[in-house]
């Protein structure tokens, strides 16, 4: 699949000259800050070397001082305490932060993260019975409980005090809890909207830990966690959340808790190479498999693992049961795509609604995400479950899925989510309808160059600029993520040195240079369609990344390719 290519600007020209100056930058490095929104000096510094202490006041959140002050309540009176998570990678590091950080002051803490088919999303009414059975007197909710207004209702009912910690769009109204926390509540005037629920389970630890008097250096032993749910939960890296993750990669890297360490060994990462992206592409789908397998508590127990022996073995069934995850996950792929070849013509879809009553819930929301790649439109796979359609949305720029859904909620159960993903559950005798009406709303919300995918460039380049020093100020970028992606580049009129090859699973590798600059190793993952077209010398435009590959002590510059584009 071609893209096409839109290039970033900067909002405001004119400080790319100016930054290039005051940093003693190249210009390219500098057009890539402004286009990040960096104008200052002072923007810079921050971006480039974001600090522990940059962190915002945790009492700038609406609810933190009551909500702190009842946790901490809760851990000089040792009571009881029930976590209650999710069962995604951000729920299940969140329950873990909050779970061993008050089983460190010696409270009797418990968690709960409900079973993902008997139970769903969020806050139930078995998780608060088992609340009543272990005789807690708080629960404290991580990455769900901002829609739980019943739910709130009946812990209050029961004496059980409630603690919301989460991220998510407010609802119709705000839960009757002692404290919620959610930066996204419209009267939270908090610095910055954007943290994962991990990241806001952690700004209630940092108030309790200030409400109990001690240093907050306590808190940070904690951001290995934060920083998965950061990766995997695909908030932006920016802002607060830029100096949570750094700071948590940094301690991955050094000295991983046993239950990081025991995954990762059992995968062969080393430490020392986990970034966002290995986060984001082996640790997370390993601990998140089993949320969508079923049973999130392996995840958990992992991660709070206090000894070796212990997290070898939790590890081990992670990886067993993704690797069930990924047979799921490939065989229901596979049925997708025929079942679209079979019932849908591409001219005439806005959006792909799917039904197969056999589909593995857990999967079919990755499933979604591939074929809103592979055919550029919003995609809703549903499955059956216990008599109700249940199913995940995913969708494009430019098309709000929520709001979409939101628009036939006369034909719901229920429904939840955000711009780019939803979950939701419908009647059977629903399903027609739903898929006239979600496929007639995308017809009208969209124009036709709306289904063709785009790549988002931020700069040509040449690449006689390209060396280790561009390199080493380019890599001080990272940590890469939403908001601060990865810089995709163009070089014009390159030309193959020797002869294109294909490896593995129809890789398209070559050498490239373009003029008289150096050559380089390029590698277009599943670009094997075009090895005819930049044969026999002839000159095309490539879009990539820039990586370093160590072999063997030797380091090098390589070029990932995203697309191609051939003249003519």
């Amino acid at each position: 699949m071609s893209f096409r290519w839109v290039y970033a600007q900067p909002e405001e020209e004119e400080y790319v000259s100016e930054l290039g100056e005051k940093l003693g930058i190249p210009a390219k490095i500098a057009t890539l800050l402004a286009i990040r929104g960096i104008k200052t000096y002072d923007d810079a510094e921050y971006f480039f070397r974001p600090k522990i202490e940059n962190l915002h006041d945790p009492f700038l959140m609406k609810d933190m001082e009551v909500g702190a002050e009842r946790l901490a309540l809760a851990i000089r009176k040792s009571e009881k305490v029930l976590v209650y998570g999710d069962y995604d990678v951000d729920g299940t590091t969140a329950t873990s932060c909050l779970y061993t950080f008050l089983k460190e002051f010696g409270v009797e803490a418990d968690y709960y993260i409900p079973h993902r088919f008997k139970e769903g999303y969020g806050i139930n009414p078995d998780g608060i019975k088992y609340a009543e059975e272990i005789d807690a007197s708080l629960i404290v909710s991580v990455d769900c409980g901002i829609t739980a207004i019943e739910e709130a209702k009946t812990s209050k009912e029961k004496g059980i005090d409630l603690i919301i910690c989460d991220h998510h769009t407010v609802g119709d109204g705000i839960p009757d809890a002692v404290a919620v926390l959610d930066p996204k509540r419209p009267d939270c005037e908090y610095p910055f909207d954007g943290l994962s629920g991990a990241g806001v389970g952690f700004k209630l630890i940092q108030g309790a830990i200030e409400k109990l008097g001690l240093p907050q250096s306590i808190s940070y032993k904690f951001l290995d966690l934060v920083a998965i749910s950061i990766a995997s939960d695909i908030v932006p890296i920016i802002d607060e959340n830029r100096v949570l993750m750094q700071a948590g990669l940094q301690m991955i890297q050094k000295s991983p808790r046993v239950g990081i360490q025991a995954l990762l060994d059992h995968i062969k990462v080393s430490r020392e190479e986990v970034n966002t992206s290995k986060i984001v592409f082996s640790i997370g789908p390993r601990i998140n498999a089993a949320g969508r397998m079923g049973d999130a508590s392996t995840a958990v127990k992992l991660m709070i693992s206090e000894t070796v022996a212990k997290a070898k073995s939790h590890a081990y069934e992670l990886e067993s049961i993704n690797l069930k995850r990924r047979d799921t996950d490939s065989k229901t792929m596979k049925e997708a795509m025929e079942q679209i070849d079979k019932d849908f013509d591409m001219e005439e879809t806005s959006t792909i609604v799917l039904y197969s009553e056999d589909w593995h819930l857990g999967v079919i929301g990755i499933v979604a995400s591939r074929l809103v790649d592979l055919y550029h439109r919003p995609a809703i796979m549903l499955s059956n479950v216990d008599g109700k359609i249940k199913g995940s949305a995913r969708s494009i720029k430019g098309f709000n899925i929520y709001d979409a859904i939101k628009k036939c909620e006369d034909l719901l159960e229920q429904f939840g989510g955000h711009e780019f993903a939803a979950g939701l559950t419908l009647e059977e005798g629903n399903l027609t309808e739903f898929r006239r009406r979600m496929n007639e709303l995308a017809y009208t919300d969209l124009s036709d160059s709306s289904f063709e995918p785009e790549l988002s460039i931020d700069s040509k380049l040449d690449l006689s600029e390209v060396d280790m020093k561009f390199w080493k100020l380019l890599s001080q970028f990272e940590p890469f993520g939403p908001g601060n992606l990865r810089p995709v580049f163009v070089s014009e009129g390159v030309k193959v040195v020797g002869e294109p090859t294909i490896v593995g699973n129809g890789h398209l590798k070559m050498r490239i240079k373009q003029k008289n600059s150096g050559v380089f190793d390029t590698i277009g993952f599943n670009m094997h369609e075009y090895l005819p077209s930049v044969r026999n010398g002839k000159l095309f435009d490539i879009a990539y990344v820039l990586e370093e590959n160590n072999w063997n002590g030797r380091r090098t510059l390589q070029l990932r390719l995203k697309d191609i584009h051939i003249p003519g």
